[in-house]
């Protein structure tokens, strides 16, 4: 059966968005801010030598920091003020997150509404200063460590004042990365923090696509290997866009109940299921976790204890341990995080609260134990497609050099947030036909 909303997109003008002003002053914001963010990935931390630091990234580049260097869109190996980009927010609400199922007074701050929302908000920003400003003083050291051939440092003036201002720095920037995503998300259109997220990777595009046709022309990687590799970049694209968008709908009826002398309810909702209900948490905590040991590596260049050695030659890209390790990782946060973001023990309780019942199922833990069983069959799914998709382009990035904004990671990220952004632009296009019918039916009905 089609919904209003489907006979309303196959008859939908296109002709409206020149008339949708509040749009297009939202997509005005949205392009500023956003450049705003990339301006700022290019002013450097003060009191740094950046040729130093950019010889010593070059030992760096596959390791944890390539993948943190993707996210930022290539701030940290810049060092610029957006170094540590918004990582530490994004951390520190999962870990708010996963605090709320072990603390009470969290857990019952997230059933008070609005109220509650704005104190885990509160509770975030805090977090997100204190991670900032451990990351960025262990920068801080780690700079004042690196040093030339001819043993001069990164830092200019190395002492507990850089340490100090270098971290603030980082941290006023990570902050102000913040307040820009909430800006974005108030008045522009869509998640304000994926976007910024979303333009550090695709700034990192053209870059990765020059360098892998430069490997071709010099003959570094075959032409048909390009070929293929562009042709299954489509297909991951179309397979990734099917995936995201598959879930599984759920029947719920809700009883009819006598309001004085109506006779209300009696209709049938539906409670969607996606197929990946975790999004991107559990391939960019499978990196961190997997290429920590090769980072360390980095730093000890070869002087460190001889297992880390072989463990970081077992670990390397491409490695049968590597792949099999990373899918693994995936799935068990797959499953690790969906439990955290669905509840159906208080989605069972609810259901009950108003009312709702599934036909066939009785409601409480019945229905509980119904949801988990049907969430448990979707999760293994999306686990797997969530492993199949990251870890094939690894055996790319591991044989062929390709850069890791090609991975499966940030091409996941990108079409994640490029859905977001064009339904809720379609959403606002379809307020705005409606209001246009609106005004007419009542022009029409003052004319009569």
């Amino acid at each position: 059966m089609v919904s209003a909303a489907e006979r309303l997109a196959s008859n939908f003008d296109f002709s409206v968005i020149g008339k949708a002003t509040e749009l297009k002053s939202r997509l005005w914001f949205v392009m500023v801010a956003l450049i705003v963010a990339r301006v700022g990935a290019y002013i450097p931390i003060p009191g740094i030598n950046l040729q130093i630091i950019a010889d010593n990234f070059k030992s760096h580049a596959g390791g944890v920091f390539g993948v943190f260097n993707m996210f930022s869109g290539g701030s940290l190996f810049r060092m610029s003020i957006f170094a540590l980009a918004i990582m530490p927010y994004i951390s520190a609400s999962i870990i708010i997150q996963l605090m709320t199922i072990a603390s009470p007074h969290l857990a019952a701050l997230k059933k008070e509404g609005e109220s509650g929302r704005r104190k885990i908000n509160q509770y975030t920003r805090y977090g997100t200063v204190f991670l900032a400003f451990i990351q960025g003083y262990g920068i801080s050291n780690w700079l004042e460590s690196m040093h030339a051939a001819n043993g001069m440092s990164a830092a200019l003036d190395p002492g507990l004042f850089f340490r100090l201002t270098t971290a603030m720095t980082l941290v006023g920037g990570t902050m102000f990365l913040m307040w820009l995503g909430e800006q974005i998300t108030a008045r522009g259109i869509g998640n304000g923090t994926s976007l910024i997220i979303f333009s550090g990777i695709v700034a990192g595009f053209p870059g990765a696509i020059a360098k892998t046709l430069d490997l071709g022309r010099t003959g570094a990687l075959p032409t048909q290997v390009i070929v293929c590799i562009v042709l299954g970049a489509l297909i991951m694209v179309a397979f990734i866009v099917f995936m995201e968008r598959a879930q599984r709908r759920i029947i719920v009826q809700y009883p009819k109940r006598q309001v004085g002398l109506k006779i209300m309810g009696g209709e049938s909702s539906h409670l969607p299921l996606k197929l990946n209900m975790s999004g991107v948490i559990p391939p960019i905590f499978a990196s961190s976790i997997l290429l920590f040991p090769l980072t360390l590596a980095g730093f000890t260049q070869g002087k460190g204890p001889s297992w880390i050695t072989t463990l970081t030659a077992y670990l390397g890209h491409g490695q049968p341990l590597y792949i099999v390790l990373y899918m693994a990782i995936i799935i068990f946060f797959s499953f690790f995080y969906t439990s955290v973001v669905f509840n159906t023990n208080e989605t069972a309780d609810n259901l009950k609260k108003y009312g709702g019942f599934i036909a066939g199922i009785r409601p409480g833990k019945n229905t509980a134990d119904y949801l988990d069983y049907v969430l448990t069959r979707l999760t293994t799914l999306g686990a797997i497609y969530l492993a199949v998709v990251c870890a094939l382009p690894e055996v790319l990035i591991a044989n062929y050099n390709i850069p890791f904004y090609l991975g499966g990671t940030s091409i996941l990220i990108s079409i994640n947030v490029l859905m977001d952004f064009v339904a809720q632009v379609q959403s606002h296009l379809f307020a705005h036909q409606y209001e246009g019918l609106i005004k007419k039916a009542k022009l029409k009905g003052k004319g009569r």
